[in-house]
């Protein structure tokens, strides 16, 4: 939203605008009620015209009818007719020439400044005219009152003005009558103007009055009506944005509130139906993505006692180098700060100069921007979500605030399939361990060949026949049911498990059917699962069942052959024969990666897979690392 979109601005510059008008309205009138008090100066000065002429002409007559006949009298009419008459004469002559100057001084006028005058063009022909008339009028006066230094005619000037004062009286009202006509017509437009502002005052407010309705008022009913609808349980309603100022910013918080509302019941729905994590991690990403920036979802768990986090799943549609089952060290610094301060973290929170694994996978996978996420988990196991994101400081404060209110709501959600993990993988190693406590040459074989096995399928979901069947999901229970290959053995007698010499062909038929017994095992398993509406064990049973069959079908117990061996048994038997050879055994030494490898692949077709053989071979350098970090030489 941009400053003048802002409701706050608005309504700040229409009372400013308010403020505004009314001074100017205010400030216009009062500035013509002063030209008012000019004019009316000017009108009194006119009148002044009018009445002086008037009294020139009637003193005049006056002075007729009574001239004086001796001395006395003249010298007396010297100080009464004359001393007026040139009284009279100097006013009109001042009053003229102040008006043709446009400035009326502060004598004159009675005002405290000048009076500066503006005529329109009938007023200055008007007093064109009357100037014109009474310079002629008192060139005339002055002639005939004689200009010889001697005494005044005072007879001859009053016959002068009888003669000619109708001219400058008649001069003089239509002067003033100009004026008032001048004076009437700034009235006029004084009270147009007035009107004007006053009604440009009242459409203005009707405007503004308007615009509030349509652009305040509606949306807010609007939004009202949508907060009730709502409120009534229709999350799914968006309140409809007709604006760009604070009302669509609260329409936009409302709207985007709703959505995450409506996401995570449908994210808390979906991952109460869903069976695993896989199923969970997904509803999460497709229904948060629309509100968060979440290109990568992965679930890392540490349990009690270890020292080290694992990818337990995570669920992405772009190309990632993080694979399942990876492990971190517990000091990693985003995990191990979620976990103790028990809140979301930003990789933004970090120290950029602490080396990390998880990290740098994650910025060779072009993801940026990473959030960790600590869930509450019933096991007690220190479980965090993580989220990552292509751009670059993708995620601010608002996710985080919106993250750490729903993390209880999502651990309560996720809580059931990460349950249902931890009993599976809790059932898994409890079972692996009974296996290996049986049989006392394993050491960390089941470690070593569960990581093979892994590795070899996830060889294979890259490039190979059976591509299509590999998934994230598949290569995880390879990795978590290869240890039960021989789980079979617990059905075993002592006598023949344990016996250090070569057995007897009853002995070794006896041997020959704990696969039979470990498929029987999780298949029992399986049931109790299925009534629960799950299915766990399916591939712990293709590996117990058959990692001893040989893909030219004399293995045992079933002498099945090719592709009807399981997939999973097939990648088992291989790991499981690999392991057997490069590492020390009471009775032999460990071959080399060279020999064993050699007598693999001259066993392709026979008893191993090929394409096995092949994903092995092609995948020999991760295997190399499992052997030199396990190696039991």
């Amino acid at each position: 939203m941009k400053w003048y979109q802002s409701l706050k601005t608005q309504i700040a510059a229409v009372l400013i605008l308010q403020i505004i008008l009314i001074i100017a309205i205010s400030g216009f009138s009062y500035f013509q009620l002063d030209l008012r008090k000019h004019d009316y100066a000017i009108l009194n000065l006119t009148g002044q015209l009018r009445v002086i002429s008037q009294l020139i002409y009637t003193q005049s007559q006056n002075y007729k009818k009574a001239a004086p006949r001796n001395y006395e009298s003249y010298d007396r009419d010297l100080n009464l007719f004359n001393k007026d008459l040139q009284r009279h004469i100097t006013s009109y002559r001042t009053i003229i020439e102040s008006f043709e100057q446009r400035e009326l001084h502060v004598g004159l006028s009675g005002e405290a400044e000048p009076i500066y005058c503006n005529w329109d063009q009938a007023s200055i022909n008007a007093l064109n005219r009357a100037a014109r008339v009474w310079r002629e009028f008192e060139s005339g006066l002055l002639l005939a009152l004689g200009e010889d230094g001697g005494q005044p005619k005072l007879e001859s000037a009053a016959e002068y003005i009888i003669n000619h004062g109708e001219t400058i009286q008649k001069s003089s009202n239509e002067l003033a009558s100009a004026f008032q006509v001048m004076m009437e017509i700034k009235l006029d437009n004084i009270s147009y103007l007035n009107n004007l502002a006053v009604l440009g005052f009242v459409i203005i407010n009707l405007l503004l009055l308007t615009a509030f309705v349509y652009k305040v008022f509606r949306p807010l009913d609007s939004t009202r009506r949508s907060f009730e609808m709502v409120a009534n349980g229709n999350l799914t309603y968006q309140v409809k944005v007709e604006s760009k100022n604070e009302i669509s910013s609260l329409a936009h918080s409302f709207n985007s509130l709703t959505q995450r509302l409506s996401a995570l019941f449908r994210l808390t729905d979906r991952i109460h139906q869903a069976n695993n994590l896989d199923d969970s991690l997904k509803s999460f990403h497709h229904e948060f993505k629309a509100f968060l920036p979440i290109d990568w979802v992965g679930l890392v768990r540490c349990v009690p006692g270890t020292n080290k986090f694992t990818l337990e799943r995570m669920y992405t549609d772009i190309k990632c180098d993080l694979h399942e089952n990876d492990q971190f060290h517990i000091s990693e610094e985003i995990l191990q700060m979620a976990a103790q301060n028990n809140r979301p973290v930003d990789i933004n929170q970090l120290n950029t100069k602490v080396d990390s694994l998880l990290l740098d996978k994650l910025r060779q996978s072009q993801l940026y921007s990473v959030l960790a996420i600590p869930l509450e988990c019933l096991s007690h196991d220190v479980v965090i979500l993580l989220l990552a994101a292509r751009k670059n400081d993708a995620y601010d404060q608002q996710h985080l605030e919106f993250l750490e209110n729903i993390s209880a709501q999502l651990s309560h959600s996720l809580d059931k399939t990460i349950g249902m993990e931890g009993l599976v993988i809790s059932t898994v190693e409890g079972l692996a361990k009974l296996a290996e406590s049986r049989d006392p040459e394993t050491g960390d074989h089941l470690t070593r060949m569960s990581r093979y096995s892994a590795t070899i399928a996830e060889q294979l979901g890259h490039d190979s026949p059976y591509s299509q069947q590999i998934t994230p999901a598949y290569i995880r229970d390879v990795f978590r049911f290869s240890p039960m290959h021989d789980i079979g053995k617990v059905g075993i007698e002592d006598s023949i498990l344990l016996k250090p010499g070569k057995l007897t062909n009853e002995e070794r038929l006896e041997m020959e059917k704990h696969p039979v017994i470990g498929a029987r095992v999780l298949q029992r398993c399986e049931q109790q699962m299925n009534a629960l509406g799950h299915s766990v064990f399916k591939v712990g049973i293709e590996i117990a069942g058959s990692h001893h069959e040989k893909y030219n079908g004399t293995g045992y117990p079933d002498n099945i052959s090719g592709e009807a061996i399981p997939l999973s048994a097939r990648i088992v038997a291989v790991a499981d024969v690999f392991d057997a050879l490069t590492s020390k055994r009471p009775y032999k030494d460990a071959w080399s990666i060279e020999k064993a490898l050699k007598v693999m692949r001259d066993d392709a077709g026979k008893h191993f897979d090929p394409v096995v053989i092949s994903a092995l071979e092609a995948a020999m350098p991760k295997v190399l690392e499992i052997y030199n970090e396990h190696k039991h030489v």
